[in-house]
């Protein structure tokens, strides 16, 4: 809205249908400020140290957007009463001046509500510590019950807190960190649990004592990595170095090759050559690996010859292109260029094909979990000497899913896929002993129902690596063979030929610089529209409605779609454009359905008035389908098609702000007493809840597993203890 107000052409005289539509712009700058504002001061109020800052801050930005509506009230401006047009502003620079300071002042405000943010995160932290050490000293059964009650409720605050943090990271590397980080804290949530009371049960017994120091270590450990992440530093001052896989290194060396032909002195023949000697070094993961298959192995090592033969040949050429650029050179030069990139990607498909073929392989051999099922049933049987035989078994099974993670790492093809692959390779390196601990401490005590629910736990954890194994390997899968973000719940892009019979004959178009410029506004509009329809689905009590469910989805593809008018997000073509307004379309067609049945429960009042609404919604979503499966041959045709998709929904997220309030206060009418709106709470405790992020399809970060958690709690009586 500021952006509208700043961009206004300057033409001499105006009419008072656009002077008033300037006012309302300007008046709704205002009260978007003042309500920022309160929140602002809220949380000066609960935060004494930052107090004062954050109150200078919200009294700029109050200011600010009280003299924008002054500037732009009609009644304040100075034009001759006999024209019938109106003066623009009287004072643009005024706005300007304004505007700025708005900015900045709201900027203030949100950095010191994320410092207190981080300061939360950090609180709640080291309120889980403090009950961790207490939970490692209890020696009784009845005080573990009660410390154990309070860890869950601190465990319960740390997710939300985090959760929230997670969907707010602009980074996806820190974020797919977050999500390992918390991953590891619910699974081991759980474990603490068992492994204490098995502890608990039996005192002495060493095996016990292990698996439980091991998921307290654990813990801490991640633990600390979400403070790393949340306040971006590191113990010691130390530098995170990641390790370099195969496919970055590749995509560099290609990158510095292909830039050869723009500049043939950026950089050094040595520099190359190291390059590709790092290249190679990691390729023997592959080749001394005992898992790679012969036949890989050997393409592998002819690959990696070829590709030193290939480098030489380019910088032999290159060399000779410095001293003398004839066209006869240059050609040459282009030649050796293409058939060194030509091996590389040659090399990548080979090493891609090892890693996930060996995965598959793996994967498929272990879906019967035949050696977990043995342990439980030697370990019921108190069988040390069966025990001692499986647990081998497991090791060797924990070592080929190690290598399996390791090599998949290499071959991932983006940031966070690499961090979930080593992940899940600490999780196996760390769950393997920890099953062999448990087991080892059912076969000593095989009476032990505590015991047997111990293992219970930890083989299920194993289970659930190797199931998101099997996820994590179809992700790495659609990267390689470009279906990037098909994973997506709301932003699957069509593959090749799949939804559209004419997909194939169809260019893949990006809009330029200019075509961005031309829809941002429509853009803008339609980003307005998605907190307004966000901010009403967040009111409803049962977030579990099938309304907010198709109303949250319509946002969060709406938000996308906004998104691809700045030339951002996962929408890369406006053909991904047009499909996604297809799936918005059929979206709306299923919310229109559900209007239909709540209008079935609704007093017969109220009925008409709904039922007019889901057909004004079907109407509008069959005109969106119609404009986003027509053709569009050319430039020209293709923006305009793209234009009219924007427009088409934004109407519709319109008439979906006037529908989600209508629907909550038809529902709260009818269920007499049972109100589905709920009281917008205190901003600390807004955000400690499990909050919903429509500015991407993974914007729902579930807390930890708390629910089974608090029925185990339930479940322990002192009975037990005995």
């Amino acid at each position: 809205q500021i952006t509208t107000l700043i961009n206004h052409k300057d033409k001499p005289k105006r009419s008072d249908k656009t002077l008033q539509a300037i006012q309302r712009v300007g008046q709704a700058v205002n009260l978007a400020v003042g309500r920022f504002v309160t929140v602002g001061e809220a949380i000066a109020n609960e935060n004494h140290e930052l107090k004062e800052e954050m109150s200078v801050a919200c009294i700029e930005a109050r200011r600010a957007g009280e003299t924008i509506a002054q500037l732009t009230d009609v009644a304040s401006l100075d034009h001759p009463e006999s024209d019938s047009h109106i003066t623009i502003f009287t004072d643009k620079t005024g706005v300007v001046k304004a505007a700025r300071l708005l900015l900045s002042s709201v900027t203030k405000v949100l950095v010191l509500a994320d410092r207190i943010v981080i300061k939360q995160i950090i609180t709640s932290r080291n309120k889980v510590l403090a009950t961790m050490e207490q939970l490692e000293k209890v020696s009784s059964f009845q005080e573990f019950v009660q410390i154990f009650s309070q860890f869950g409720n601190e465990m319960v605050e740390f997710a939300h807190l985090t959760g929230d943090r997670q969907n707010d990271l602009k980074d996806e590397k820190k974020k797919a960190r977050m999500a390992a980080s918390r991953a590891v804290l619910e699974k081991c949530t759980m474990m603490l649990l068992t492994a204490s009371k098995t502890c608990l049960r039996h005192p002495d017994c060493e095996s016990a004592r292990i698996n439980k120091d091991g998921v307290f270590h654990r813990m801490r450990l991640a633990l600390e990595q979400v403070i790393e992440i949340v306040t971006d530093s590191r113990p010691n001052g130390e530098n995170e170095m990641a390790p370099i896989s195969i496919y970055s290194g590749i995509k560099e060396f290609k990158n510095k090759v292909e830039g050869l032909r723009e500049n043939l002195y950026f950089l050094s023949k040595e520099n190359l050559s190291t390059m590709l000697e790092v290249i190679l070094e990691h390729t023997e993961d592959f080749t001394d690996s005992a898992y790679t298959s012969h036949e890989h192995r050997e393409h592998i090592l002819e690959l990696s010859k070829q590709a030193k033969m290939e480098l030489e040949q380019l910088v032999s050429v290159w060399m000779q292109a410095q001293n003398q650029k004839t066209k006869d050179l240059m050609e040459d030069l282009e030649v050796a260029i293409l058939k060194t990139c030509q091996c590389m990607n040659e090399l990548k498909r080979e090493v891609h094909s090892a890693a996930t073929s060996l995965a598959a392989d793996l994967l498929k051999y272990h879906t019967d979990h035949m050696v977990l099922k043995a342990l439980k049933i030697t370990g019921v049987e108190g069988n040390l000497e069966a025990v001692a035989e499986y647990t081998c078994k497991l090791s060797e099974q924990k070592e080929q899913l190690v290598e399996m993670c390791r090599l998949l790492r290499h071959v991932s093809g983006t940031e966070p896929l690499e961090i979930t692959c080593i992940h899940a390779e600490d999780t196996f390196q760390v769950t393997g002993p920890q099953i062999i601990s448990a087991a080892e401490t059912l076969a000593l005590h095989p009476s032990s129902k505590i015991a047997k629910e111990n293992l219970e736990v930890f083989c299920e954890a194993w289970e659930s690596q190797l199931s998101d194994m099997s996820l994590l390997l179809r992700e790495i899968n659609d990267v390689f063979e470009g279906r990037r973000g098909e994973k997506r719940v709301y932003l699957s892009l069509p593959r090749p030929g799949k939804h559209n019979a004419n997909l194939k004959a169809l260019k893949p178009v990006k809009l330029d610089t200019e075509e961005q410029a031309k829809i941002a506004k429509l853009g803008l509009e339609l980003h307005l529209l998605t907190s307004d329809v966000d901010s009403e689905t967040e009111k409803w009590e049962d977030q579990e409605n099938e309304i907010v469910q198709h109303g949250q989805g319509m946002s969060s593809m709406a938000y996308s779609m906004y998104l691809f008018t700045r030339g951002e997000g996962l929408l890369k073509t406006t053909q991904d454009l047009f499909h996604q307004a297809e799936i918005f379309a059929t979206e709306g067609t299923k919310l229109a359905s559900a209007l239909h049945t709540l209008s079935d429960q609704v007093h017969d009042d109220d009925k008409p008035l709904l039922l007019l609404e889901a057909e004004k919604l079907i109407s509008m979503c069959k005109q969106l389908q119609i404009t986003a499966k027509a053709s569009a041959q050319g430039k020209s045709a293709t923006f305009t098609k793209v234009d009219a998709c924007i427009l088409k929904t934004r109407n519709v997220m319109t008439l979906l702000c006037q529908l989600l309030p209508l629907c909550c206060k038809l529902l709260r009418k009818n269920k007499a007493g049972n109100a589905c709106l709920k009281p917008a709470p205190p901003w600390k405790e807004d955000r400690l809840r499990t909050g919903t992020n429509a500015r991407s399809p993974e914007r729902k970060v579930d807390a930890f597993g708390i629910k089974s958690l608090e029925n185990h709690v339930a479940n322990m009586t002192f009975l037990e203890s005995k």
